[in-house]
């Protein structure tokens, strides 16, 4: 079975960045608290995020430079109030590890390895503006290795279906309405068998 898995994702798999790489990439600014920049970080199941300073991008921040930030300077004895003075270009690592996306994968993994980073950038070039446009990270890698077939893979790559801001919207919405009335539901059982026990 595990001979078959693997014949599957050598012949038909994705091979290059392109393929499995995440179209669209997080930015916020210099001046972002890094409380903000924890948030985005989480909300999003991201490793970095690019700084962005008047529209280009001039470094990277991410969940290993927070807390290299919060151990060096001992963050435990500062108020959770004060995060929101202390900003993304006092964190953040001065430029962006880039990769293009016409290389193997194998390749994009080695490099993380030999850079010391998580995730890679694929920048755009318009009308003398380069701007960050998708990326690949150790995340896709383990997405790569976790897949049985190439179907599961279908949301990652240049070839992936995109949905509007309104679509994602829905999505988000209707996948936490669903969180909502499991968490009630369980809650109604647990209380059901609470009332039960007292009963007997």
């Amino acid at each position: 079975m595990e001979e078959d898995r693997l014949t599957v994702n050598s012949h038909a798999a994705p091979r290059l960045v392109r393929d499995l790489m995440t179209v669209g990439v997080k930015t916020c600014t210099p001046s972002t608290p890094i409380n903000e920049v924890a948030r985005l970080l989480i909300e999003n199941n991201l490793e970095d995020l690019i700084v962005l300073e008047e529209g280009k991008a001039i470094g990277v921040i991410g969940r290993e430079d927070l807390a290299r930030f919060f151990a060096r300077h001992n963050l435990r004895e500062t108020p959770q109030s004060k995060f929101d003075e202390i900003t993304a270009s006092e964190v953040m690592r001065e430029g962006v590890p880039q990769i293009p996306p016409d290389i193997p994968l194998t390749a994009a993994a080695q490099i993380m390895l030999d850079l010391n980073v998580r995730t890679l950038f694929l920048m755009h070039h318009s009308s003398g503006i380069e701007y960050p446009a998708a990326y690949l990270s150790y995340w896709h890698i383990l997405r790569y290795l976790a897949a049985d077939s190439p179907d599961e893979l279908r949301d990652l790559g240049i070839k992936a279906q995109r949905f509007s801001p309104l679509e994602s919207f829905a999505k988000k919405r209707d996948l936490a309405r669903s969180k909502n009335v499991k968490v009630g539901i369980e809650s109604i059982s647990t209380d059901s068998k609470a009332i039960s026990k007292k009963g007997v």
